[in-house]
């Protein structure tokens, strides 16, 4: 199988039960009365610290220690936050949609950027 593809399947896998849980989370705070971006910030961040070891060690097999990796993975995941951030605001809080599908539309686009920046710019 060629390289790429096999990342993509772990980074996928890493990736579905991570953000599975998250949405799950995400869905239960805000039904608890918390507001909607508050809710995928504090999801976003958590889910950030804990998928580093695992894109880093088994998604793309990276073995440098240097520290700028978590630097360069750090302002990329900051780039999806904010384009999950910005869309939550125009569509949820402008446009009137439901935040539910919202996110969930959301975690699919995200993660389809955040693969290509660590394939191309965090993991090279």
């Amino acid at each position: 199988m060629k390289p790429t593809l096999e990342q993509l399947i772990r980074y996928g896998i890493v990736g579905i039960a991570s953000n599975a849980v998250g949405y799950m989370i995400y869905l239960a705070i805000t039904a608890a009365g918390m507001e909607h971006k508050v809710a995928m910030t504090l999801v976003y961040v958590v889910g950030v610290a804990q998928t580093f070891v695992f894109n880093k060690r088994w998604s793309f097999r990276y073995a440098n220690e240097q520290w700028t990796v978590l630097v360069r993975y750090s302002i990329a995941y900051a780039l999806g936050f904010l384009f999950n951030f910005w869309a939550l605001w125009l569509l949820v809080d402008v446009l009137g949609q439901s935040h539910q599908i919202v996110q969930a539309a959301m975690v699919l686009l995200v993660a389809m950027l955040l693969f290509v920046l660590q394939k191309l710019w965090v993991f090279r």
